[in-house]
């Protein structure tokens, strides 16, 4: 496959950024993409507006997508803009990029390039604004070590879903994670640490950032 042209030295970190809810699940259950019209999936989508809504309101998400201006601003919109700026490329799940590729605008609200970790091989899909998906069909290590060499001195970000971001912690991939606590109780869904164990025991809280709509956690991982 084709991959953009190396930069330089690779110094940034890898992360995790996600919302998760209260009862520990970072999306509902019962996504079937392929049934989008039928009322369960819509009970889905209901449900996850509902565990991203601190997301919405904000003047960066606003901006991203190009809707104009106005959006509030304060502790949930500055670790929303932090998070894109310290972004220099990110890796998806297929799963995650089919719902996205049905769900996002022309110019879909990356603006780097992003590595999707699949099964089914694809030549890049280039979209407008600086976005470019390539397909990696070898492996977290392989789509890793791609996204690090474009990424040069900014962070890679582990973009989920679930499943892709256990991989990366099982391998012992990744140096910060990020939990966005939405006081929100799905009761059922994807559990960010299933099977995890013992395996996170190194991370180790450095910062908390409370706000109305959601509390900010993030964990490094321990030298």
């Amino acid at each position: 496959m084709t991959v953009p042209t190396p930069t330089p030295a690779r110094t940034g970190k890898v992360f995790v950024a996600m919302t998760i809810s209260l009862d520990g699940f970072v999306a509902p259950d019962g996504m079937e993409l392929e049934h989008a019209s039928d009322p369960g999936y819509r009970d889905w989508a209901r449900r996850w507006l509902e565990l991203q809504a601190w997301v919405f309101p904000l003047r960066f998400f606003r901006e991203n997508l190009k809707l104009g201006e106005g959006g509030e601003t304060g502790p949930d919109d500055d670790l929303a803009r932090r998070t894109f700026e310290r972004t220099g490329t990110t890796i998806l799940g297929r799963r995650m990029f089919d719902g996205g590729e049905a769900a996002w605008p022309e110019e879909a609200p990356f603006h780097t390039p992003v590595f999707v970790v699949t099964h089914r091989p694809r030549v890049p899909w280039v979209r407008p604004g600086g976005t470019t998906f390539h397909f990696v069909d070898d492996g977290i290590e392989s789509a890793l070590a791609q996204a690090r060499e474009v990424a040069g001195d900014r962070d890679v970000r582990i973009g989920g879903g679930g499943d892709l971001v256990r991989q990366f912690l099982d391998a012992g991939l990744v140096d910060e994670v990020v939990l966005s606590v939405s006081p929100v109780v799905l009761g059922a869904g994807v559990r960010l640490l299933d099977g995890i164990g013992d395996r996170v025991a190194g991370l180790r809280l450095v910062d908390t950032v409370p706000s109305p709509r959601a509390t900010h956690l993030t964990y490094a991982r321990a030298a």
